[in-house]
């Protein structure tokens, strides 16, 4: 079985300490979770960046520091990938900026925000070809299967350069009390489904480590943490979020694919 990814997203846009006091949230706090979750087995990060009153913020100079501080910890032993997530705040052209002000390793890009029409699809295409040619590598945020078909639209009109294009299928919805399961995965792998070449998933609430592996199983990359979930497997609350990982980790393990480092992600993703 290919080896798969284990990403974590430590913080998310709205999460703060008093939803839990191990979500990290300055430059220095996102370095120590991400050797503790190095160490528990993740190839990746995904991280935001805050305000000084805990708002998520999309600016340069922050995704910066925060870059700098992770690489000081783990260095090469994890990709870091910022997020260029609206959240309501930030236009298409916003979105843009602080991605190629940052030139960071690798993106998320959530579909539905950057190209909410047809007017930006152009805009959405000249990001996409300035990042194959400055090796930044994409991840297409997808909720939905209409969203898929619409990237998959985009690709055959050849509005995306990367052969290899990886994706995330968001299994829920950011809404109070959401918890996903192994079954909402099923729309997006049916054989009417646009298919991707290297795919991740990530879920809401207690049937996170469930529904990774089942996206394991089927083939997928995972991705976990204290963005969409607090609990274990077992339902008790992780202590920080290098316990979602490490949960990730010994339930593929338990069924057969290991853990991937960070260079072989990198091999799988940036073509």
């Amino acid at each position: 079985m290919i080896p798969t990814a284990i990403a974590v997203a430590p913080n998310g846009g709205r999460k703060i300490k008093a939803d839990h006091p191990a979500v990290p949230l300055t430059p220095a706090e996102l370095a120590v979770t991400a050797a503790r979750c190095r160490d528990a087995g993740a190839s990746m990060i995904h991280a935001h960046v805050r305000t000084a009153d805990g708002h998520h913020l999309l600016d340069a100079d922050a995704y910066k520091d925060a870059i700098a501080a992770i690489r000081g910890a783990v260095g090469q032993d994890l990709v870091i990938q910022i997020t260029s997530e609206a959240l309501g705040k930030y236009s298409p052209a916003q979105q843009r900026a602080v991605v190629r002000d940052v030139r960071p390793e690798a993106v998320s890009l959530a579909l539905r925000e950057l190209v909410p029409d047809a007017t930006e699809e152009a805009a959405f295409a000249d990001l996409l070809g300035w990042m194959k040619a400055e090796n930044v590598t994409p991840q297409i945020i997808l909720y939905e299967v209409a969203e898929a078909v619409r990237l998959a639209d985009l690709r055959r009109r050849g509005l995306v350069p990367f052969t290899h294009l990886p994706v995330l299928y968001v299994l829920g919805r950011y809404t109070a009390g959401q918890i996903s399961a192994p079954s909402h995965l099923l729309p997006f792998l049916d054989s009417t489904a646009p298919v991707f070449e290297h795919w991740s998933l990530c879920a809401f609430g207690a049937r996170e480590t469930a529904s990774v592996t089942a996206g394991a199983l089927l083939g997928g990359h995972i991705r976990v943490g204290f963005e969409n979930n607090e609990s274990q497997p077992d339902g008790t609350r992780a202590q920080g979020n290098e316990d979602l990982v490490a949960a990730a980790r010994r339930a593929i393990a338990a069924v057969g694919p290991r853990a991937a480092t960070a260079d072989e992600l990198r091999a799988a993703t940036m073509k």
